[in-house]
């Protein structure tokens, strides 16, 4: 008969690549289970978007047969649950665990592609996803999901009006976009661009979520600053094509996310347009905007880069039909995108873990 402590002491054999502790040591080991010659478990992931997910799982069956006996039978529940390092003493979307917000510094680079099919592909993941449209002049968002004529349902709770976000692809979604006139300018001054940005926040039954992604506008203005300065954030994604002419421009909404009087974290770069592909030769390159151009940005930030996304045509035309490249099965775009939701995910236990310890000291 075997112990649930041999079975402990095998998978203290197994390290987390990038937590670099084992997994026992990191409490993702629960529920041990052992009848016989059959053993089983769970194992509790930080993210549903976990990319080691299957590396993992077989890292304990490896170990289970090497250190106690080649011949037990293994049964691993991959579960899930989202790291945060937020305390529960804060009142601000205290149910939100991480908050990621989505910038450029500039316009026409892809950002809002990029927050919708990311929130749509941690959604498709299994993860509680939400999506705030912060570009209050010019909000797309509504429509790349399909929105455009839905309005969210308003209720009084508790003597407060209460906003309940629309839901679409599994994510919970806000914009501006939802209560005026899409076809006429918005002619607000900057105060009250930022208090409508803060309501979308704040007056809203957002419920649990592990991600809240913050699509912002282009530029460093009062939107960017009041996101910055009022929630809680996890860290920033830098969307850029990889063109230096729009780096120069990005590279402003970086240096506003790690001015020393605002420190939110980069979690990496995102490169959109990276090369394209004709759709009559898909194993075909063109490289129409420059090649590597935002690697060599991310090295120079000391970040990752997360993630390059191809130009397809099927992009711009999933966007204007309100259904996200993402939630096509067939598209290869889709792939990059799955890869992006998961590096991301990652990404956000590793700054989180590296916080705990921080704040361990």
């Amino acid at each position: 008969m075997f112990s649930k402590e041999q079975i402990l002491n095998a998978l203290r054999h197994v390290q987390d690549p990038d937590l670099k502790k084992d997994v026992v040591t990191l409490n993702m080991i629960s529920d041990i289970e052992v009848k016989g010659n059959q053993v089983k478990f769970r194992f509790v992931l930080t993210t549903p978007a976990c990319p080691l997910k299957n590396y993992l799982k077989k890292a304990c069956i490896d170990a289970i047969h090497q250190y106690v006996d080649k011949n037990l039978e293994v049964n691993i529940e991959m579960t899930s649950k989202v790291t945060t390092v937020r305390k529960d003493t804060e009142e601000i979307l205290k149910d939100v665990k991480n908050i990621i917000a989505v910038g450029s510094g500039k316009g026409g680079v892809g950002k809002s592609t990029v927050a919708v099919n990311l929130a749509v592909s941690l959604a498709a993941r299994g993860a509680k996803v939400g999506l705030i449209d912060a570009d209050i002049y010019g909000p797309s968002i509504p429509m790349m999901v399909g929105l455009m004529d839905e309005r969210p349902e308003i209720i009084e709770k508790n003597g407060k009006t209460v906003i309940i976000p629309l839901e679409k692809y599994g994510v919970k979604i806000l914009s501006i976009g939802f209560f005026v006139d899409q076809s006429k300018a918005l002619i607000w001054r900057g105060p009250m661009a930022s208090m409508a940005m803060k309501q979308l926040f704040t007056d809203a039954q957002w419920g649990t979520l592990d991600y809240m992604v913050v699509d912002l506008p282009p530029g460093t203005g009062d939107i960017p600053l009041t996101l910055i300065q009022n929630f809680p954030l996890t860290g920033a994604i830098i969307v850029s094509t990889p063109q230096q002419v729009a780096i120069a421009d990005v590279r402003k909404a970086a240096d506003m996310f790690t001015n020393e009087n605002i420190r939110i974290p980069l979690l990496g770069v995102v490169e959109n347009m990276s090369w394209f592909i004709p759709p009559d030769i898909p194993d075909k390159k063109y490289y129409i905007f420059g090649k590597e151009g935002c690697r060599r940005f991310a090295e120079e930030l000391k970040v990752p880069l997360l993630g390059q996304i191809p130009i397809i045509p099927a992009i711009t035309e999933s966007g204007d039909a309100g259904s996200p490249i993402a939630t096509d099965q067939n598209s290869p775009v889709k792939v990059a995108f799955d890869n992006l939701a998961e590096t991301v995910a990652q990404q956000i236990t590793i700054h989180n873990a590296i916080k705990e310890t921080m704040n361990s000291l």
